[in-house]
């Protein structure tokens, strides 16, 4: 059977921190997410072997007998663990090294040059062994890479199958045994079972608390304000065309958001975190009302949107923190439609999008459109562009089934 193994470790100098593995490519590494907000990058190796070679040809660049082939891939590893630590030294506190790493030799270079040469510890991760999975992924994620550009999908699923099986040639499962000095996480079919062994310190914790609450399936969240008649007979067409999706529904406790999906015939959950953020004594008040009373409170507002919070109400920083189990949970799910407000839907599209605390408080929310996130990629459509979507594929379901 396939195995696609993901790997990912991490290293440490007190609160420096090296994670690797391709699904930590889905870790937020800007956005205001976490209490503890580390500054975070991503390596990946796939665009240092890019750099080195002129072109991807096939599968044969990953035969472990390639010796040529076999020598550049070491050699853009060491040139990505090199960027990894130079980056840390100058005030990177975590590494996110996407790479396969499917050989216990793999992963002692690893160890040997950022523990013993940097003075850094580790974590690392894999599994998943079910066909389904695989295929679905590869088909929503790898057939995309640069490295197939110029190949249909049918021919870039069985190049990356026969890659995978290259993998396997030389593949080595974590071992406690082995590598019992190692700090590492196992995910098996995205979250069937998860195995975590010598996790340790706030930063693993995190991790940890976000890789349990995240899978990779294909599923696609609708994010829309609410908006009367004209937002509710578009929703309603695309509810009839997503019913055998599974498609939940999300509002807040707020009567308005309800209204916009009554009669919708699809699970619906109503959701107190997805009410409207709370302006304290300023509440129903317009921005020149604010600021004719409460100039000094609108002038603080300018100067810090993020963190300001309003008197006896809430701040952006106070409802990103009461958004956290919406947004884990929304990981957890399949297709949901989410029917909120402005700022709470500039919270969500912040971490879809990956958006600093800065850029948040900014983001468009237009009403009378629906912004979609597909398998962690994220856009903004309005609904005739979604209509469209849905109808191409519709098209190519009909088309594959005969």
């Amino acid at each position: 059977m396939l195995k696609m193994g993901l790997t990912i470790s991490h290293f440490q100098v007190s609160d420096k921190l090296v994670v690797k593995g391709p699904i930590m490519s889905t870790v937020p590494t800007s956005s205001p997410w976490w209490a503890y907000r580390p500054e975070a990058k991503l390596f990946n190796l796939g665009e240092y072997r890019r750099l080195a070679t002129s072109a991807y040809n096939n599968h044969e660049f990953f035969r472990p007998d390639n010796a040529e082939a076999m020598a550049i891939r070491a050699q853009c590893a060491i040139e990505a663990l090199q960027d990894v630590c130079q980056w840390l030294e100058n005030g990177g506190e975590v590494a996110v090294f996407d790479a396969t790493n499917s050989t216990t030799d793999r992963r002692k270079v690893i160890r040997d040059f950022v523990v013993n040469k940097m003075g850094f510890q580790a974590l690392l991760r894999r599994v998943c062994d079910d066909p389904t999975i695989i295929e679905q992924n590869i088909m929503e994620v790898k057939v995309s890479s640069p490295d197939y550009m110029n190949m249909n999908k049918d021919t870039a699923l069985s190049d990356f199958l026969k890659r995978i099986e290259h993998y396997q040639e030389r593949y080595n499962p974590l071992d406690e045994e082995k590598e019992k000095d190692v700090s590492f996480m196992k995910i098996y079919n995205t979250g069937q079972k998860v195995v975590v062994h010598k996790h340790e310190g706030h930063v693993q914790a995190r991790i940890v608390y976000y890789l349990m609450n995240i899978h990779i399936t294909p599923r696609t969240i609708y994010l829309t304000r609410r908006k009367g008649k004209t937002i509710r007979k578009r929703i309603s067409k695309l509810h009839r065309r997503a019913e055998n999706s599974g498609l939940r529904i999300w509002t807040s406790w707020l009567k308005r958001t309800i209204q916009t999906v009554a009669g919708l015939h699809a699970p619906q959950e109503r959701w107190k975190a997805l009410n409207e953020i709370d302006a304290g004594v300023c509440e129903e008040m317009t921005y020149e009302e604010i600021n004719e009373k409460y100039p000094e409170e609108f002038a603080s507002r300018d100067q810090n949107k993020f963190a300001y919070r309003y008197p006896r109400g809430e701040s952006y920083e106070d409802l990103v923190a009461r958004l956290e189990p919406v947004i884990m949970e929304l990981e957890r799910q399949g297709n949901v439609l989410v029917v909120s407000h402005q700022a709470v839907l500039r919270c969500l599209f912040a971490y879809f999008l990956d958006k600093s605390a800065d850029e948040l408080p900014y983001l468009k929310v237009p009403f009378a459109h629906y912004n979609q996130t597909d398998a962690c990629r994220v856009w903004m459509s309005s609904s005739r562009e979604l209509e469209e979507k849905f109808r191409l594929k519709n098209k190519l379901k009909a088309n594959s089934s005969t």
